[in-house]
């Protein structure tokens, strides 16, 4: 008998796929400008600390809406997600991002702002659902630079777009 529980595996793998999930449906929904779509990686009573905006979950995706809202587009790439369970229903995790930020600065003039780092988590499952319980988010590195967006009015650009306006979501083929 080599001791391998088959049941035990697929409960592991299912819970990462499902933190997982979690996690993208978290950046999907800042960079399309989606609230539900965000909120929906967190657990009702979770603590999110994003340095600018600490506290639950409604709080802070209110902010991230306006916050992002205010940029002309985002883009969140996740890189790495490391998980370690600490319980039947309990794990730890780290996610690697990448953050770019069509933003304006002072003068007017359009801005790139680059941001990476980490998101530091805790996750539960509850009532079957595996969510964000506590996350804080910790920035390694930020560049602020003057941005040349000139490559967006060539003919035929497919540009990403948000609050349901996305090709994405909309997935108009021609005929």
């Amino acid at each position: 008998m080599s001791g391998f529980d088959l049941e035990a595996e697929v409960r592991d793998l299912a819970a990462r796929r499902d933190i997982t999930a979690a996690v993208q449906r978290y950046v999907r929904g800042l960079d399309r400008l989606d609230a539900p779509l965000q909120r929906s990686a967190f657990h009702d009573d979770a603590h999110v600390d994003a340095g600018l905006s600490a506290g639950g979950p409604d709080e802070f995706v209110a902010f991230c809406q306006q916050f992002l809202g205010q940029a002309g587009a985002s883009h969140h790439q996740l890189g790495q997600v490391s998980i370690t369970f600490t319980g039947a229903d309990t794990a730890s995790g780290e996610c690697y991002f990448q953050a770019w930020h069509n933003s304006t600065g002072e003068d007017g003039a359009p801005r790139d702002l680059f941001i990476a780092g980490r998101y530091v988590d805790e996750y539960a499952c509850r009532n079957g659902e595996w969510r964000i319980a506590k996350r804080r988010l910790v920035t390694d590195w930020v560049t602020d630079q003057p941005a040349d967006h000139s490559f967006f009015d060539q003919p035929g650009i497919h540009r990403g777009a948000r609050s349901g306006a996305d090709f994405s979501e909309r997935r108009d083929w021609p005929e």
